[in-house]
């Protein structure tokens, strides 16, 4: 079924607002001990008492058994706000509620539309992060997602001047998104063990693991070295969120420790070369480039797919069509289910999105993304989700679709996108108008 009959023919009868992934997907932050039901809503605090007694209420938080009301009765929850701008762009788009719940049977979601919102359930797709390490400091990451940003504010200070940043992502260290430390015992930690040993090794579908960079924690090594030592054990397929920005002898020792399951690696980037480095601090390209396609040819190979995760901001589009390109070749050369792509527009931080460029600017990447499709679409190796991404990026950069554009504060953004550009070259020892030549003009006007 196409993902458009799927929203009108299962989710929409249920109800206008019903998403799967508010009952059987989670992610879940256990350095911090917040939760929320996929990458979009914000993140919300775990009750720790009760997780004591419940560990699955890990998930099932008094904060999700309210959404869940809301869908069954047809509201739209607040914190889904990503998904209904996109649904209310003027044509027959596709929300990521669409793809959260399509990937469960609908006799699944059908039993989600009638149970009682307060029950708790076992999910059946799952991202934890176990902490924040990472080796990278990314433009639109924060530091409550890498300890390499923790690094960065406490040696140079707040980013300052940012007056549209509300929720004060580079002003302080974030130390409550890292409440425990290496060596001391953390309880959103042991529940989540506890939980997976009692039921949910038994009904997990999928566990995908994120950071931080996961292959830095000794978490997830336990969790990798539990399936190698429990063949057969668990149903549930491991997935994780790789930079693959480090050595290949820690690819390589991830591949060996995954023999016999269903492994699939997700990576993230969405730019070329110089590009992709200036927005992704610590990215080397070349070497990049040279593990995924060292993953892709592997002859042992448990990685049943590589997906790349493209976050859609400002300073991608300059090279974006042309990154899209290289995974078609990759997809060409390794097979198109071995590779594939998804187009996750910014939100966060606001004065990195796309829709703080100028509208010349806009449509002129809005027009390089319609000759990509040109080029492509109606071609075998591209999947239904990655046409329906391209084409809802390009109804997003058209000025005259996209919603709430009107809401953007435009003056405070593009002061808050030179202040921070600027301080980040200063730190990061790079310059941007060298970099994005396409925005030099523009930016240094600002």
């Amino acid at each position: 079924m196409r993902d458009l009959e799927f929203r009108q023919q299962v989710l929409d009868p249920i109800s206008s607002s019903f998403c799967g992934a508010k009952w059987y997907n989670a992610t879940i932050w256990l350095g911090s001990g917040m939760t929320t039901s996929c990458h979009h809503p914000p993140a919300h605090r775990i009750n720790e008492q009760e997780i004591k007694i419940y560990p699955s209420r890990i998930h099932n938080t008094r904060e999700k058994k309210q959404d869940r009301r809301q869908m069954q009765h047809g509201e739209r929850p607040p914190g889904c706000e990503y998904c209904w701008k996109i649904e209310d762009m003027g044509r027959d788009a596709v929300s990521d509620r669409v793809y959260k719940s399509k990937i469960y049977p609908k006799e699944t979601l059908n039993e989600a539309a009638a149970m009682d919102p307060d029950q708790d359930v076992n999910l059946r797709t799952l991202e934890i992060s176990f902490d924040r390490t990472c080796q990278f400091a990314c433009s639109y990451c924060n530091p409550a997602f890498s300890s390499t940003w923790v690094r960065d504010i406490h040696r140079n200070g707040p980013y300052r001047d940012l007056v549209s940043d509300g929720r004060n992502h580079f002003t302080h260290e974030h130390p409550s998104a890292q409440l425990f430390t290496v060596n001391e015992a953390n309880p959103y930690v042991d529940a989540f063990f506890e939980w997976w040993e009692r039921d949910l090794h038994r009904t997990l579908d999928e566990l995908r693991i994120t950071g931080g960079e996961p292959l830095m924690s000794g978490y997830t090594w336990q969790l990798v070295d539990w399936f190698r030592d429990n063949p057969g054990r668990s149903r549930t397929r491991l997935a994780i969120n790789s930079n693959l920005g480090m050595d290949w002898n820690t690819i390589q020792r991830l591949l060996d420790s995954c023999r016999g399951i269903e492994l699939d690696l997700y990576t993230s980037n969405e730019a070329m070369g110089a590009h992709a480095e200036y927005i992704r601090d610590g990215l080397d390209w070349q070497i990049w480039n040279h593990n995924v396609q060292n993953v892709l040819m592997h002859e042992t190979n448990p990685v049943r797919a590589l997906h790349v995760m493209c976050t859609i901001n400002a300073l991608c589009l300059e090279s974006l069509p042309e990154f899209l390109d290289h995974v078609v070749i990759l997809k060409k050369t390794y097979g198109s289910e071995r590779i594939s792509f998804t187009l996750n527009i910014l939100r966060f931080p606001s004065f990195q999105s796309p829709l703080v460029l100028p509208e010349h600017i806009r449509e002129h990447h809005r027009q390089r993304l319609i000759d990509f499709m040109v080029r492509h679409k109606g071609h075998s190796y591209l999947q239904e989700h990655e046409i329906n991404h391209v084409q809802r990026l390009i109804d997003y950069l058209d000025a005259v679709k996209t919603p709430h554009s009107d809401a953007f504060d435009m003056p405070k953004l593009h002061n808050d996108f030179k202040q921070f550009y600027t301080q980040y070259d200063q730190r990061r020892n790079k310059c941007f108008p060298d970099t994005f030549h396409g925005l030099s003009s523009w930016y240094n006007q600002l």
